[in-house]
């Protein structure tokens, strides 16, 4: 029991940190910049090291940067907590195992595309890539070759499913439907979920993302809508309800 307590706190730890991380990168990546954490994005003064504390910084700074006064987004820290959260939630869930690695690496990117996407409507290539190569890598370790194949084919029929998708919509609608960033994480459901599951997720993903859509067109806001966040959260909730959602699937089908 007190072994546990401590994995959780570290986990949380941990997670904090690597939320931090992953807001800078969402943050500085899509702008092309050399150096990440030196400096502010706005002032480019650089930051000292008691100044890049995960969330602390955020609030004993008043939310600021101390140079340029920049009011700083409270989504932030928010992300960087929910990190450390769901970092010591992947260990009481599933324990030391394939599932709490591939929750974690799922909340690494998460927060990135959260960041990227409604900061910038981006969502990076890179990213998906290296999270896509791990659990490609962790499957292989796993669970062996047929099911690192059969991860990898899936990958590649979501893709073009989603490209398929995109084509159809952008001439129906002469314009983008779906952004190229949303067509490659695409790629990700189907390698970390497979075909079915992916297509539950990106349902899912729809939903969510519905609200918002209908309230852009009621407005009359000629305005894009960041479809990035709400598809990794569709693909969050099919992945931790992956086995009921799996048993309804087989009882419907």
């Amino acid at each position: 029991m007190l072994f546990d307590i401590y994995v959780i706190c570290f986990l949380f730890i941990v997670g904090v940190f690597c939320g931090f991380s992953m807001v800078i990168i969402g943050i500085k990546m899509p702008l092309k910049v050399k150096e990440y954490f030196s400096a502010c994005d706005n002032c480019n003064h650089p930051y000292k090291w008691y100044e890049l504390m995960p969330i602390l910084s955020f609030f004993l700074n008043g939310g600021r940067c101390n140079y340029c006064q920049k009011e700083l987004s409270l989504f932030y820290p928010f992300l960087e907590l929910l990190s450390g959260l769901l970092f010591s939630f992947s260990y009481m869930i599933y324990g030391f195992s394939y599932e709490m690695l591939m929750m974690m690496i799922l909340t690494m990117l998460s927060v990135m595309i959260y960041v990227s996407d409604f900061k910038y409507y981006i969502i990076l290539d890179k990213p998906i890539l290296i999270a896509g190569i791990i659990v490609l890598a962790c499957k292989l370790l796993f669970f062996g070759v047929e099911t690192f194949i059969i991860s990898l084919c899936s990958g590649f029929l979501v893709f073009f499913f989603m490209y398929f998708i995109k084509t159809v919509g952008d001439k129906l609608f002469k314009q983008e439907s779906l952004g190229g960033g949303d067509v490659k994480l695409s790629t990700f459901f189907g390698v970390l979920l497979g075909i079915r599951l992916s297509i539950v997720a990106l349902i899912i993903g729809s939903f969510l993302a519905f609200p918002c859509a209908l309230y852009a067109t009621l407005t009359n806001k000629d305005r894009e809508i960041p479809f990035g966040p709400f598809l990794i959260t569709g693909l969050y909730i099919s992945f931790i309800f992956m086995d009921p959602i799996k048993n309804f699937i087989s009882v419907i089908f």
